[in-house]
């Protein structure tokens, strides 16, 4: 698979990495055996950046990655996230004694020295306005306890005020042909500044699989049940804020433009890696066969010019309405 360098970090990453969401909770039941073998998968698929956080199952996903490390040889990237932890109306919490509580936590879940890289966890606007909080994450990387540290934004303007500061090295981001906003707005930005970009929840919640219909449901403990209408998080984060009706509108006016050789999935994920300022794309999965499917992508010939028309013209008609201006 081919790599990319992560922004300013010396890290060559994967195109396509793992997300471990999936595997810490809110997606329903996974065991820990199903945690492990899709970490394993994505190792022996070539993939050498994971993405977790210490919210995902209390830890959860961070222990399992640790586990399974221990028994390889590989030793990937590991990215972390801080701060889910802290009241979202409380920007002024965002301070050198919580940051470091959490950073210690998460050391000691991956069984590490020092983070790979820490991102600030999607905190609330007013964070981005507070010097002292990037203070703190400096002085964290100054004291050894972590590598790099960068931030989660849920919207571009987040993302711009964050490459302001000359520590942030890696931005994470929603972009997708549901949530082309990024292309319009931060992608030069960040390319411009050195900055990394990591791109999450890359399949919509699983609609740009092509496998969810308008009438599917979820187990009571997934979040595209509980948070359909935002009630637990940001909504963007479920189904990438397109409501799941024009959701899947969408997806089958894309299918007709899908090439053969690549699946709905895999058709969503070239798209995204077709823009040179992508560091990396984490899609989850707990499926050994789905991720060595999305791993394949990277390995794909770019879409062609009238592919990314017609992902322009199906995302005006359809979903823009929804997502554009919002996030």
């Amino acid at each position: 698979m081919d790599t990319r360098r992560l922004g300013t970090t010396e890290f060559d990453v994967s195109e396509v990495g793992l997300g471990t969401w999936e595997i810490g909770g809110e997606w329903g039941d996974v065991s820990e055996d199903e945690g492990k073998r899709a970490v394993h998968a994505a190792l022996d698929a070539g993939v050498n950046f994971l993405d977790t956080a210490d919210v995902y199952g209390d830890g959860r996903s961070e222990r399992l990655i640790s586990d399974v490390l221990e028994a390889r040889d590989e030793e990937p990237v590991v990215a972390t996230k801080a701060g889910r932890r802290l009241d979202p109306h409380e920007a002024d919490r965002y301070t050198h004694e919580n940051l470091e509580r959490f950073v210690d936590r998460s050391r000691e879940n991956l069984g590490v020295d020092s983070l790979d890289l820490l991102q600030l966890h999607c905190p609330p606007t007013d964070v981005y306005y507070r010097p002292e909080t990037f203070d703190a994450l400096a002085a964290l990387q100054s004291a050894g306890k972590l590598d790099h540290y960068g931030v989660s934004v849920e919207r571009v303007e987040e993302g711009l005020k964050a490459i302001e500061y000359p520590g942030v090295e890696t931005v994470q981001i929603i972009f997708n042909p549901f949530r082309q906003r990024p292309a319009e707005r931060f992608l030069d930005a960040a390319a411009e500044a050195g900055v990394g970009v990591i791109v999450r929840v890359p399949l919509a919640s699983g609609l740009l699989t092509g496998n969810i219909d308008a009438d599917a449901e979820f187990p009571e403990n997934d979040h595209r049940n509980f948070n359909r209408d935002g009630d637990a998080f940001d909504v963007g984060e479920t189904f990438a804020g397109v409501p799941l009706d024009d959701g899947v509108t969408a997806v089958e006016a894309l299918r007709e433009h899908v090439p053969d050789h690549l699946t709905m999935a895999q058709f969503a994920l070239r798209w995204i890696l077709d823009f040179e300022a992508v560091s990396t794309v984490i899609p989850g999965s707990t499926s050994p066969e789905h991720i060595e499917a999305n791993v394949a992508a990277s390995n794909a010939a770019p879409l062609s010019h009238e592919a990314h028309g017609a992902v322009r013209d199906v995302y005006e008609l359809t979903v823009e309405e929804h997502v554009h201006q919002r996030w």
